[in-house]
């Protein structure tokens, strides 16, 4: 089993913005950022949720979070799961857990109710970014 890397707070900033970024590239709706760091007993330091249309782009958002922090982090994902389905893919890098949904798992499962005690921080969604209509 590979190690988990001991990051600081920095190191943990530059990965959440890679991962934002990745997100952004294939598009991903209602980013969002939990911030776990001062819930006792969390599973680790961040959440980031998205959301694609299908399974289809949900997968390519995964990809696309993978290869970016791999070129502006030099991280690879630790563990990953859902992509065989692709209704809802999870990537843990240790610090930081990413959870890219199909809307309708999303709105299931809630998220951000259920970890409704950390601070939530929004993203402008790529197309609102470039001035695109949606």
């Amino acid at each position: 089993m590979a190690k988990r890397k001991i990051r600081t707070e920095a190191n943990t900033d530059i990965l959440v913005n890679s991962i934002i970024e990745g997100i952004h590239k294939k598009k991903g709706k209602e980013v969002v950022s939990l911030d776990l760091t001062k819930i006792e007993n969390a599973v680790c330091k961040y959440f980031v949720i998205c959301h694609g249309d299908s399974n289809t782009q949900v997968d390519a958002i995964a990809d696309s979070v993978e290869e970016t922090v791999r070129e502006m982090a030099g991280e690879k994902v630790w563990r990953k799961e859902g992509k065989t389905n692709a209704t809802w893919i999870l990537l843990d890098y240790a610090d930081v857990v990413v959870h890219i949904f199909q809307k309708a798992y999303r709105d299931f499962y809630k998220l951000e109710d259920l970890w409704a005690d950390a601070k939530l921080l929004k993203y402008e969604d790529s197309a609102k970014n470039k001035g695109e209509i949606k």
